[in-house]
């Protein structure tokens, strides 16, 4: 089944409908990683809104999930989009006032090496198992001017690995490929894939790093 398939399954629609959890990504091995099921479904708190406030010209979130960060642009008269690929985090996005489509990021997207800026927060830097692909193929679609915010683990891990969405309570998805990177990982996939770290802050016990793409000589080198 492919990871499309697999998030457009219970439980994980069945948390966004409800705005609550618990939510799990489940590892074969049976360790658990929390899902802030919670937080997504609220408006933006302290740590969003740094990143709401690096955020220039057009902005696309990749894996907006229900749409906080989205909304919260465009009720600020900001030009920015969400895709996901879950109908139920697109659908609620939208009634929160955002712009959203049904997409992935790996398929055609609107105005491609366009966007000002991309986002990937809330440990999307793990959509498709392959930070080095993500972050190649966001280099395709942000403008040679524009930048990525993405967020990292805040431990020091560089996994890639098989997972399901699990509500703990015997309700399970799919398997699909996930990453989990920290800090020191994900500026290493990012120099590979032709970024440049610019900025590192840490917030409510989150990290994120603001990426620029490298110069043509500088990704050459």
């Amino acid at each position: 089944m492919t990871t499309t398939t697999a998030w457009r399954a219970d439980p994980y629609d069945c948390a966004l409908r409800t705005g609550r959890g618990p939510l799990f990504l489940r590892r074969h091995d049976g360790w658990l990683l929390p899902l802030e099921v919670e937080r997504w479904c609220q408006a933006p708190d302290r740590a969003d809104r740094s990143v709401l406030d690096r955020c220039r010209g057009t902005v696309l979130d990749v894996g907006c999930g229900p749409g906080r960060l989205v909304a919260a642009l465009a009720a600020g008269g900001r030009p920015a989009l969400g895709i996901d690929i879950s109908p139920e985090a697109v659908a609620r996005t939208v009634r929160l006032g955002g712009s959203a489509l049904c997409r992935s990021v790996f398929e055609p997207l609107p105005a491609e090496g366009r966007w000002d800026t991309a986002l990937l927060i809330d440990g999307n830097i793990g959509i498709g198992g392959d930070p080095a692909a993500l972050l190649g193929r966001l280099r395709q679609v942000v403008s040679p001017s524009g930048c990525l915010v993405a967020e990292s683990a805040p431990v020091d891990v560089d996994e890639c690995c098989e997972v399901r969405v699990d509500d703990g309570r015997g309700e399970r998805g799919a398997p699909f490929p996930w990453a989990r990177v920290g800090t020191r990982a994900l500026a290493r996939y990012a120099r590979r894939a032709g970024w440049d770290v610019s900025e590192q802050w840490t917030l409510e016990g989150r990290t994120f790093l603001s990426l620029a793409p490298q110069s043509s000589a500088a990704a050459r080198a």
